[in-house]
């Protein structure tokens, strides 16, 4: 039995690892149920001989033959989550039973992508794994964040009951080509409104930071996560430290597009974190793994992308 299984394999993150996972040479089995997917992300792999995608939505159980899962389903957005909160817990619970349930029978090690939201409004900084975080269990967010949490819990409760080979990725803020233009996030929404000469909204007084990590360099940092030794599981944080306020990335925007757009400033949205930067010692140390496209070079990828798609 050989294959690997990446659910929400047509979205932002999932495409991306689709490719990589067939340049390996891999024989990949896409699932997703395209509520945020999309099949222009994977429209090239349709024909390859080692691609096979299925429309599934993991709140139901799966049953086929692989070896390796790369467990992605679940709207990462807040305007996608917040869209259906209660469908969105269940693809994090659900999904997760019903992913591990699947890696139990086969016997496949798997990995979670799971999400810098499991810190909420941290009140560390930068966020080591052993931050346990500050998240309001009952906000706006919480859908999420929450559903996150509880797909760990998951995970290591399979791993210490069950002895299966799991691993834990604690995604933090990710971009590049194939953003859903429309998903809410900071960086397709100014380069959509730089793109378009609107004003660029910046939410509270645009002093809150992120640290932004270019899409290739996190998948190779995942693929390195899936390959390391059997008896590391993390919890392992992903991202690149490189911190930076919202006034930075709009300014750095502006200048990149060539645009003339100003900034308009609107009220900070509930339970809104006001820092986010990864802590990476361990993903230094146990995977060798340190990010490599500076924001500017990876802002004028993503911006190029947007060019030719709001072209079409």
């Amino acid at each position: 039995m050989t294959g690997v299984l990446v659910t929400g394999g047509a979205g932002f993150l999932g495409s991306h690892l689709c490719d990589r996972l067939i340049a390996r040479g891999e024989d990949v089995l896409c699932v997703d149920n395209f509520f945020t997917g999309s099949k222009r992300n994977i429209s090239h792999l349709l024909d390859h001989p080692y691609f096979e995608l299925m429309r599934h939505d993991v709140t139901f159980p799966l049953y086929v033959e692989v070896n390796r899962i790369f467990n992605l389903a679940c709207p990462a957005s807040p305007i996608h989550y917040q869209f259906d909160p209660v469908q969105t817990t269940k693809t994090s619970v659900h999904g997760a039973i019903n992913m591990l349930g699947l890696a139990k029978r086969v016997k496949a090690r798997i990995l979670q992508a799971s999400t810098s939201e499991v810190y909420g409004d941290p009140e560390i900084h930068p966020q080591p794994e052993s931050y346990w975080g500050k998240v309001n269990p009952i906000g706006i967010r919480s859908c999420y964040d929450e559903g996150k949490r509880c797909a760990e819990t998951l995970f290591f409760d399979y791993f210490r009951q069950h002895r299966m080979e799991i691993k834990v990725v604690r995604i933090f803020n990710t971009y590049g080509p194939r953003m859903h233009p429309n998903d809410g996030r900071v960086v397709s929404n100014f380069i959509c409104q730089a793109l378009a000469g609107e004003d660029l909204t910046i939410y509270g007084s645009g002093l809150q930071s992120r640290s932004f990590c270019y899409v290739d360099d996190l998948i190779e940092a995942m693929l390195r996560m899936m390959d390391s030794p059997p008896d590391f599981t993390g919890p392992v944080n992903l991202g690149n430290p490189a911190e930076f306020t919202m006034l930075e990335l709009a300014e750095k925007i502006i200048a990149i597009t060539g645009g003339s757009s100003k900034l308009c400033f609107k009220p900070l949205p509930e339970d809104d974190p006001r820092q986010r930067q990864p802590d990476i010692s361990l993903a230094k140390k146990s995977l060798g793994w340190v990010p490599t496209v500076a924001l500017d070079d990876g802002l004028k990828e993503t911006i190029a992308y947007f060019r030719r798609m709001l072209a079409q």
